[in-house]
């Protein structure tokens, strides 16, 4: 089978089922595993770079409201490359190509090649996308063992934090405007032995005031800017510390959104193991990746 990847989690996933060597296209942001970085790039980036947050976040609404994607698709090279299956997602404008725009090419092409749409919500529907991909690729033994695996390293996390005092949690997935993360975000708090004070799970991200966060008084700020590493997390959240000052937080930490929350893949795990270890070091000692403090 030759499949096509046009967002990163999928990308992702079919790597942690064993399929890579079947992936034959990928987007310009599919940068793990680092395989996938050697694949043909279907998809590349319309905003101007070295954009400010704010200006991002203006761009990006400009482009929506007028129904264009800030994502362009190479369809000549996704004819080239005659994809029997084609992953992609209608969650989120602003993470990929349009899903309509993915169909209309879809039926130009010998075949014609399948095309998945993975659009979970819920951490519960992150796993059920493991069960979708199997099915269409007939490899259902490893998604059995991914999702066991996957399943095991939760219940550990759970056990740990289980009876432990629940700080109070705000995760911030962009900072100008500040938007409070939602969908999977507040459930993995909440597993990691947290109390989302602003997320609502399987909601969408939404946007917020300065003034609304203080008023949810967090003891903890997860900075968490939507496709940012935590150096780039870090360099933001050092940018805003006035802001995050006065939300009166006990300590705040940047993290790598784009490895670990921003993608709804395998690495989620990852992200509630983190989270446990910035809320609870002494039940959760080890890490998968570092929190970044940020400085007052």
């Amino acid at each position: 089978m030759r499949i096509v990847s046009l967002v990163p989690h999928a990308t992702e996933l079919l790597f942690a089922l064993g399929l890579g060597d079947q992936v034959v296209g990928v987007t310009h942001e599919c940068d793990y595993p680092d395989e996938a970085q050697e694949l043909p790039q279907v998809t590349h980036d319309t905003l101007e770079p070295g954009l400010s947050p704010a200006e991002i976040d203006a761009a990006v609404r400009a482009r929506t409201e007028s129904g264009e994607s800030i994502y362009e698709l190479d369809d000549e090279l996704v004819g080239e490359l005659e994809p029997d299956l084609i992953v992609t997602q209608a969650l989120c404008h602003v993470c990929a190509v349009s899903v309509d725009e993915v169909r209309a090419l879809a039926r130009t092409l010998p075949g014609p090649p399948r095309v998945i749409s993975l659009d979970p919500t819920t951490y519960g529907e992150t796993v059920g996308d493991v069960r979708t991909i199997a099915q269409a690729t007939n490899s259902k033994d490893a998604a059995l063992d991914l999702i066991a695996r996957t399943a095991r390293r939760a219940d550990v996390v759970r056990l740990a934090v289980r009876g432990a005092p629940r700080p109070r949690v705000a995760a911030l997935e962009w900072l100008d405007p500040v938007f409070v993360a939602g969908h999977w975000t507040p459930q993995l708090v909440e597993m990691a032995g947290g109390e989302d004070v602003l997320g609502f799970a399987g909601e969408p991200s939404r946007q917020a005031t300065w003034e609304e966060v203080a008023a949810a008084q967090p003891e903890v700020v997860i900075v968490m800017p939507c496709g940012y590493d935590a150096a780039r997390a870090l360099v933001e959240a050092e940018d805003f510390a006035g802001r995050l000052r006065e939300l009166g937080a006990d300590q705040v930490v940047a993290v790598n959104a784009s490895a670990y929350f921003s993608r709804p893949g395998p690495r989620l795990v990852d992200g509630l193991e983190l989270l446990a270890h910035i809320l609870h070091p002494d039940r959760v000692p080890q890490a998968p990746a570092e929190a970044l403090a940020v400085e007052l």
